[in-house]
């Protein structure tokens, strides 16, 4: 089951989040879902330079609430909130007219976080750097950080091999199995000059994680015992 399952839509009400917070009938669903695609996939793009972990979706009415964790915020601020203006406002012509808040939220261990990881591995194997040296680097650089544990795979023409096959190095423990464990995850493709490599990246932390405050978990979630009536 944890081989198969995405470990962040399994843990999802226990110690994760929803990305896309909102409630919609059945005629407008499938509209807002992919209104939320196309944000997302333009606000990756544009601002590629900023590192961008995640990006939270909340609708209200007629508004939108963007809220972009990313590891390197004044890149996409710009110089007195420029760039993220224009980007506020192209992202209102990519939701129709709808009002569009953007936010900023800083990543401050860019280094523990599963899917910046990944997408800096993917930015040296692009550059023709040895995918065991990124592996490495990248598990001994987060295990100095404080993780309990991370595992890294790489699957393709690794090193320009003529056979495509898979690699994984990890270290510590990363439970996928246990649930209740807080496990990040982040993938994505590499695009080199023998084909697509993929990479996956499992990041387990401590308890003390911004989901664990955010989420809603069922226990924290029960009313409180009132006095009786």
């Amino acid at each position: 089951m944890g081989q198969k399952i995405n470990p962040i839509g399994l843990r999802v009400a226990l110690n994760k989040n929803w990305e896309s917070r909102w409630y919609a009938d059945k005629a407008s669903f499938g509209d807002n879902l992919h209104e939320d695609l196309k944000l997302r996939e333009y606000v990756k793009e544009q601002m590629k330079q900023a590192a961008i972990a995640r990006v939270v979706i909340e609708r209200f009415a007629s508004r939108i609430r963007l809220t972009a964790h990313v590891a390197r915020p004044g890149v996409m601020i710009g110089r007195k909130g420029a760039e993220l203006e224009k980007l506020r406002s192209e992202l209102q012509n990519i939701a129709l007219g709808k009002e569009v808040f953007v936010d900023v939220v800083e990543v401050k261990k860019p280094e523990t976080n599963a899917q910046l990881v990944a997408e800096s591995i993917a930015m040296q194997l692009e550059r023709r750097i040895s995918f065991r040296r990124a592996m490495k680097k990248a598990i001994q650089t987060a295990m100095d950080m404080g993780v309990l544990g991370i595992k890294i795979k790489c699957s393709g023409r690794l090193g320009g091999a003529e056979l495509a096959r898979t690699e994984q190095y990890k270290d510590g423990k990363t439970p996928l199995h246990t649930l209740k464990a807080n496990i990040d995850y982040g993938s994505i493709a590499a695009m080199t000059l023998a084909g697509k490599i993929g990479i996956k990246v499992w990041i387990c932390h401590k308890e003390s994680m911004e989901e664990m405050n955010n989420a809603t978990n069922a226990k924290k979630g029960k009313a409180q015992k009132s006095s009786a009536r």
